[in-house]
């Protein structure tokens, strides 16, 4: 019995420990595996952002959102590919802030060849961690000017210069650039290529493309915030190119004082006419759209809310001048105020950021004709003489031209009606008095002459 017995539970014993030893033998290799895998895990993304144009909000919230999603994903850097005239100063304060409190590091690159970092361009590319610059880019020209463009005069110019030589001397500093530079191009407007700003340590490198850029940076050392010092890791890094999305571009395009302007004006205009002339669901429709996208429009750009104030006071006046004889008062005030509040939108801003005076005076003469020339055939319509309505024909006479039996035609004031006789046949050329209106059909009785 013993042995047929222990032969059979052996090969089972050894089966387990097979089983067992195979378990852990996975684990560990599991383990080391997982443990191996750190050293050789794909590094960060490089997260790059296109920043094209005048700096504005829209900019702003662009680089903002980009800046944020590098962040979220633990980038190893985020490269903005600048080229821009210059733009706002409220926006170019909060991009440089947003950088300059960036948890990854920037790295703003002035691209492609031919592009520039002019104006506020040139304070953003200062508070970058790297600042680069493509062959055939330049950078500077960053003196303050008025809202026409002009320059700032007296106390104020002395105001906002200073302040602004204080904001760049401080960017340059804080990275180890030319200060002395950087104060040359606000107070003196000074500008130059990027062979000559490299020369004069205003950036950091010249990149001939984006991969030569992220190629650059690798290993170079740079500090966050202030105070922590870290190395940027770009060897073999993948590339996500973070582009704006579909309401950036929408803002981007409607973020025109032109357009912010035009929109207002229209469906303010189409309003009117929709007040003027009930029941006509195109105009509504159309002006209620018009004047929320202009709104949606102002809410990325500086504008005086006494400009919108006088604009929308302008049809108000327009409106009344339909129901009160003014003898054209009201509507001469609305072309006015239309004029000023186009003035007053945006009068504050430089240059590209104010609404067109060509398109203000034409805009308002077009509109003050237009309602001119309404109330002109209003007041023609007040003055003629009332007509009669169709209710007024009812016992007046009229001439059969046809047979009516019963219906047929009869004429009345020049015109030919369709008719239809009450009781007997009526003959053309016979008289017939109207009983009743039905509609665009005559009812009628052919008149009794004396004697019959």
């Amino acid at each position: 019995m013993s042995t047929e017995i222990y032969p059979a539970v052996r090969p089972r014993r050894r089966s387990a420990t097979r089983l067992i030893l195979a378990i852990l033998g996975i684990s560990l290799g599991a383990f080391i595996f997982a443990c191996a895998s750190g050293p050789n895990a794909p590094p960060s993304a490089v997260h790059v952002l296109t920043a094209k144009g005048v700096v504005n909000p829209v900019m702003e919230r662009y680089l903002d959102r980009g800046i944020d999603a590098a962040e979220d994903k633990d980038a190893a850097a985020v490269v903005i590919r600048l080229d821009t005239p210059g733009g706002l100063v409220s926006s170019m304060n909060d991009i440089v802030k947003r950088i300059l409190a960036s948890r990854v590091p920037v790295a703003v690159y002035v691209s492609p060849p031919g592009g520039r970092a002019a104006s506020a361009g040139a304070f953003i590319t200062m508070s970058a961690h790297v600042a680069a610059m493509a062959p055939s880019t330049r950078i500077g020209a960053a003196h303050p000017v008025d809202s026409s463009g002009g320059d700032i005069e007296g106390t104020l110019n002395d105001k906002v210069t200073n302040d602004a030589v204080a904001l760049i001397r401080g960017l340059a500093e804080r990275h180890g650039r030319n200060a002395d530079w950087a104060e040359s191009a606000v107070r003196e407007s000074v500008s130059d290529d990027a062979e000559r700003a490299l020369e004069l340590n205003v950036i950091d490198l010249i990149a001939t493309d984006l991969d030569d850029l992220v190629e650059s940076i690798d290993g170079r050392e740079v500090v966050l915030d202030g105070e922590q010092t870290v190395a940027i890791h770009t060897t073999d890094a993948p590339r996500v190119f973070n582009n704006r999305n579909f309401i950036e571009n929408f803002l981007d395009i409607i973020a025109d004082p032109n357009i912010a302007f035009l929109l207002l004006s229209l469906g303010s205009l189409a309003l009117f006419i929709e007040i003027i002339n009930p029941g006509q669901i195109f105009p509504g429709v159309f002006g209620v759209i018009a004047l929320l996208l202009g709104f949606f429009a102002l809410s990325v750009l500086p504008f005086s809310w006494a400009g919108v104030a006088l604009i929308l006071f302008a049809f108000i006046l327009f409106g009344l001048e339909m129901f009160v004889t003014s003898h054209g008062i009201l509507g001469v005030g609305g072309a006015v105020s239309l004029l000023f509040g186009g003035l007053l939108l945006t009068s504050d801003n430089p240059p590209e950021f104010q609404v067109s005076r060509w398109l203000v005076f034409t805009l308002s003469a077009t509109l003050g004709a237009f309602v001119f020339f309404i109330v002109v055939n209003i007041l023609r319509l007040r003055h003629m003489p009332a007509q009669m309505g169709m209710e007024t024909v009812v016992g007046r006479q009229a001439v059969a031209r046809s047979p009516l039996n019963p219906t047929g035609f009869v004429f009345l004031d020049g015109e030919y009606w369709s008719a239809e006789s009450e009781d007997e046949e009526i003959r053309p050329g016979q008289s017939v008095i109207i009983t009743e209106v039905d509609g665009l059909k005559l009812k009628v009785r052919k008149q009794q002459l004396e004697g019959d």
